[in-house]
């Protein structure tokens, strides 16, 4: 990813005047992406709004766990994940719009319900529509690592930025962050370690869960000895 300016001092809360962990692109939709958002958002994408959605109306039930994927890219892994973890209801966010229309193909495809997409900022989403303890779970797999030293600041995972996610989680629920960056696992760890609200569910690194499915990426990576961390945080009672 490339830099993205950082938005204009102003009344605004100091959070919401953040330097952002992405950057729009203009990426080229292919025409299944393109058919697939023409006729899969209708029923699958929710607009951003400044006001709390009701999880339960939005996905048709209220008794599923709610579990929200931040930066799905290309949405194989959810689409996965959403086929594995039937019960379980995916609110997947994602500001690219070749990536949302990549998950909505794969939806189609798969005959997948269980997934809503908003495409959008996930900390203004976190921060405006999701009411406190209404998550399951949060998923964060493989993230930007901004891997230059005078780029940290840039990272998605911050201390302020869990404490955000902890506000959303109900208590038992889990934050997973899963990167192939040594020193991005590191900071991770770190920071989620910080969090009082917070506590690990391993030592230090936690095997990776059986609903994550390997990517063709990672699987490559693993070919040539590269390395996954998969960091599993659960929210205190």
């Amino acid at each position: 990813m490339t830099e993205i300016d950082q938005t204009p001092e102003s009344s605004e809360a100091p959070y919401q005047r953040r330097i952002r962990s992405f950057v729009l692109r203009q990426g080229r939709l292919t025409k299944g992406q393109e058919r697939a958002l023409q006729t899969g958002w209708p029923q699958f994408g929710i607009e951003y709004a400044a006001q709390a959605l009701d999880l339960a109306q939005a996905f048709g039930r209220g008794d599923s766990p709610k579990i929200l994927e931040i930066g799905f890219g290309m949405g194989d892994a959810t689409a996965k994940i959403a086929q594995t973890l039937p019960a379980s209801d995916f609110l997947a966010v994602e500001v690219h719009t070749p990536g949302v229309g990549g998950l909505l193909k794969l939806m189609q495809e798969g005959d997948i319900s269980n997934i809503r997409i908003v495409q959008h900022d996930a900390v203004e989403v976190l921060q405006n529509m999701l009411a406190d303890g209404s998550l399951d779970a949060v998923h964060i797999f493989f993230p930007d690592p901004w891997h230059k030293k005078r780029h940290h600041k840039r990272r998605l995972i911050q201390a302020e930025f869990v404490q955000l996610l902890c506000a959303k989680l109900k208590a038992g629920a889990y934050i997973h962050v899963a990167t192939d960056w040594q020193e991005y696992a590191e900071w991770v760890l770190e920071v989620l370690r910080a969090e009082p609200q917070l506590q690990n569910t391993a030592v230090d690194y936690a095997e990776k869960p059986a609903y994550r499915p390997l990517t063709k990426f990672e699987n490559r990576g693993l070919k040539l000895g590269h390395g996954v961390w998969d960091l599993v945080f659960k929210r205190k009672a």
